[in-house]
């Protein structure tokens, strides 16, 4: 038998195994096999690896780029557990949000529902498609030359477009629930739904458009 026959034969062999794998949903509920990220910037920085339970207690924190090995659903959780703070500043927040995990995967769990409900689709995919839409391209850092200080537009680098939009994600739906009727999950699905939509309402495409128009005047 020759190299090349083994070689397929052994992929044969893993293929079969790699099928009689279990296949997870995500809480138990939701398919994440047959989503695709479209941006090309993104597919090697969102994680969909299919879990029951989105936790890695923080073991992969302290490699670098560990963050790409993190569901993108406990990014979005870590997020939200922290919707307070705004720069070195930290406002009041929603009473729901204790930073307790359990207590905010209920919160994401309770969002997934109401938008599976009112849109039909899975919402782990609606989440991919409000990432997508919110996550700028462009930035303005400011470089100093010659003792005066000069804004210049920047390419944002992949894992920073996905930090920065689900921190906007987090954001609006903390300002859409506190001192509101609405509840946390209510605000976080009706965010995620226009962010998916690229609705101008949504808080996360505002900043986008902001800081996208920001580079623009910069270049």
């Amino acid at each position: 038998m020759t190299e090349e026959e083994k070689q397929t034969n052994e992929n044969k062999e893993t293929g079969k195994r790699k099928s009689t794998l279990p296949q997870f949903k995500v809480f138990d509920k939701y398919e994440v096999f047959e989503i695709q990220v479209n941006d090309p910037g993104l597919k090697e920085v969102i994680n969909l690896e299919p879990k029951l339970v989105v936790e890695s207690h923080g073991r992969s924190n302290t490699e670098r780029f560990g963050k790409e090995k993190i569901n993108v659903i406990e990014r979005l959780a870590n997020k939200l557990s922290t919707a307070g703070h705004r720069g070195k500043k930290h406002k009041i927040e929603k009473g729901e949000i204790t930073s307790k995990k359990t207590k905010i995967n209920k919160i994401i769990l309770e969002a997934f529902r109401i938008i599976e409900k009112q849109t039909g689709k899975n919402p782990v995919e609606v989440l991919v498609r409000a990432i997508e839409k919110s996550a700028p391209r462009d930035e303005v850092t400011v470089i100093e030359y010659g003792g005066a200080r000069y804004p210049q537009a920047v390419d944002v680098s992949p894992m920073r477009r996905i930090n920065v939009a689900l921190r906007h994600i987090a954001h609006g739906s903390s300002d859409k629930a506190f001192n509101k009727k609405k509840t946390f999950a209510q605000a976080l699905a009706e965010e995620l739904k226009m962010a998916s939509e690229e609705n101008a309402e949504s808080f996360a495409v505002k900043k986008r458009r902001e800081a996208e128009a920001q580079a623009d005047s910069a270049r």
